[in-house]
């Protein structure tokens, strides 16, 4: 059985495990055990949410039962008040939050398929969330392009200084995280399953022309000046970027590659 195969089957088998304990009302698959099957891969990982009756939370995030009786867990850790990671002694690694129906009303998820429900629940619209995800992209070059340029500016300064960690943090992180909240409008998206929460996530294939100045753009923790000049100069190709600015952040470059 393929890895894909084997996620699949787990999930089903977990909603088989929950209507037999009691106490939950719909399993619902996200990502890429959820509406996204067809980018299940052998790197996936199990994503889900359990709704549960009211009073069956923290029964279903303590006590992992329910879980060791479809695989036994080789690990697990509770890393958010409604949830927890876990690793099957199998390999498969998986995510999962724990809900109340009335919490569902106000979170940020995407759409999740309906993996199982017990035979009475009849709110199988809580699949599609009632709140729209938070905004990441842009609709003006202005700001998140000067945003980057400071960055650039600003971690040049704090590597001349012997600061390279936050230098590094600056330039490639975050100066070329707002450029990407602006690829939409610098260069056609290849449709391939967008993230309303990770602008990163399949950037390689929703934006390859882009994605091809990566590894120029994002150099490690010891080419910060060479990372900045390489971003400063896609900036420059896309907007009319200051010119005195543009000469700050050379001549910061310069003094930095040769410290």
């Amino acid at each position: 059985m393929s890895k894909t195969e084997k996620l699949l089957k787990r999930l089903d088998e977990i909603g088989k495990v929950l209507e037999r304990k009691g106490g939950a009302e719909m399993l619902l698959g996200l990502g890429s055990v959820g509406m996204e099957t067809e980018r299940l891969d052998e790197y996936s990982d199990l994503d889900f949410f359990v709704i549960v009756k009211p009073g069956y939370k923290e029964r279903y995030i303590r006590q992992l039962d329910w879980l060791e009786e479809v695989y036994p867990l080789a690990y697990s850790f509770r890393n958010t008040d409604d949830g927890c990671k876990i690793l099957f002694d199998d390999g498969i690694y998986g995510e999962y939050a724990i809900f109340e129906e009335r919490e569902l009303e106000s979170c940020h998820y995407a759409e999740g398929r309906v993996v199982w429900k017990a035979p009475s629940y009849t709110r199988v619209d809580f699949a599609k969330p009632s709140r729209p995800a938070p905004r990441l992209i842009e609709d003006s070059l202005d700001h998140p392009l000067n945003e980057a340029l400071t960055n650039l500016y600003v971690g040049l300064g704090r590597y001349a200084r012997g600061e390279k960690l936050t230098a590094t943090r600056f330039v490639q992180s975050y100066a070329v995280g707002s450029i990407l909240s602006v690829l939409h409008l610098l260069e056609t998206e290849e449709p391939y399953f967008p993230d309303v929460f990770g602008l990163e996530r399949r950037l390689e294939k929703r934006y390859p022309r882009f994605a091809a100045n990566l590894g120029e753009m994002i150099q490690g923790y010891d080419r910060v000046p060479e990372s900045a000049l390489c971003i400063l100069q896609y900036i420059e190709r896309v907007y009319p970027v200051n010119q005195r600015l543009a000469r700050e952040i050379r001549q910061l470059a310069n003094i930095c590659r040769q410290l």
